[in-house]
């Protein structure tokens, strides 16, 4: 049995939403309530932030670029964000006018540059992080609500289509992009992450984890309880860890499937993001002010 500390690192209304190690080793983190991007050192417990320039951007979720910032989307706001961890410095990023194109998922992908959803019109976006170059690929299937997306090994970027029932899979090449449709009806398909040996994703209506092998082979693994809402998947060193959020807990499912779940300690704290770093532990946000560390 794990074990799960909790620190509070904001006030219960802020909002801890997604969470990343940057390339300083710290915890950067998301309070999409505050507009604000916090930051906690794991050993010795620092905790800092940085409130935006906007504080009702909501940030959503964050990722490491590669250029050694974190880029964020600003999911209120319609634009992305850049923050230099070591100047502090915050940079907005979006297209004139009054959009509304809901960003929401970012990742950085193979070929260097930042990638990101936008949820309410329908497109995948490329953002190139020296020349702020963008490029927006509409997806094949209107009303598809691309959310979620990373990077993978394989060249491209992959994303959840919600309202598709569907996984996308951008080739960064050739920005060809393809849907694979979903066995399970209306299963809401919403975090995803590439693990060592495939795509992996969590199916919030259907409660259930899939996994798309690199070869194409599709597979869907029902939780323990399958109204348990899952959010968000990470890798870990043995296989991926999710969150339930509906459900209070944080699970664990190995490569071959196996699955096994964790109550977290205080009631209704709605996990969302989680992130496993380097020496095993995984982070989660908890929308109520809190990270939980999970020692396995």
């Amino acid at each position: 049995m794990p074990s799960i500390q909790e620190i509070r690192v904001a006030e219960p209304d802020a909002g801890p939403y997604a969470i990343t190690v940057g390339p300083d080793g710290a915890l950067w983190f998301t309070l999409i309530h505050a507009g604000t991007i916090g930051r906690l050192d794991p050993v010795t417990a620092e905790l800092s932030g940085r409130t935006l320039e906007d504080p009702a951007a909501g940030p959503a979720i964050i990722t490491p670029g590669p250029d050694g910032a974190l880029w964020f989307t600003e999911s209120k706001a319609h634009r992305v964000g850049r923050l230099d961890p070591v100047a502090g410095v915050i940079e907005s990023y979006g297209p004139p006018g009054d959009t509304q194109d809901g960003p929401f998922g970012i990742t950085s992908g193979p070929d260097g540059a930042v990638w990101y959803t936008e949820m309410a019109a329908d497109r995948v976006v490329r953002h190139d992080p020296h020349t702020n170059e963008v490029t927006r690929y509409p997806v094949p299937v209107p009303g598809a609500m691309p959310s979620m997306i990373t990077g993978s090994p394989d060249g491209a970027v992959w994303f959840t289509a919600n309202q598709a029932n569907a996984v996308g899979r951008v080739d960064v090449k050739t920005a060809e992009i393809k849907f694979m449709e979903l066995p399970t009806p209306e299963s809401g398909p919403v975090g995803i992450a590439a693990g060592h040996d495939a795509i992996w994703f969590v199916e919030i209506g259907a409660g259930q984890i899939g996994r798309i092998g690199f070869d194409g082979g599709l597979r869907e693994y029902p939780l323990p309880d399958r109204t348990s809402r899952p959010h968000a998947i990470a890798p870990g060193p043995e296989g991926m860890w999710f969150t339930e959020w509906g459900a209070n807990r944080v699970g664990h499912i190995s490569l071959d499937g196996e699955i096994d779940v964790y109550a977290l300690p205080t009631p209704d704290s709605e996990p969302h993001g989680l992130v496993c770093t380097p020496d095993g532990i995984v982070w989660v946000a908890l929308e109520t002010g809190v990270l939980a560390r999970i020692t396995p």
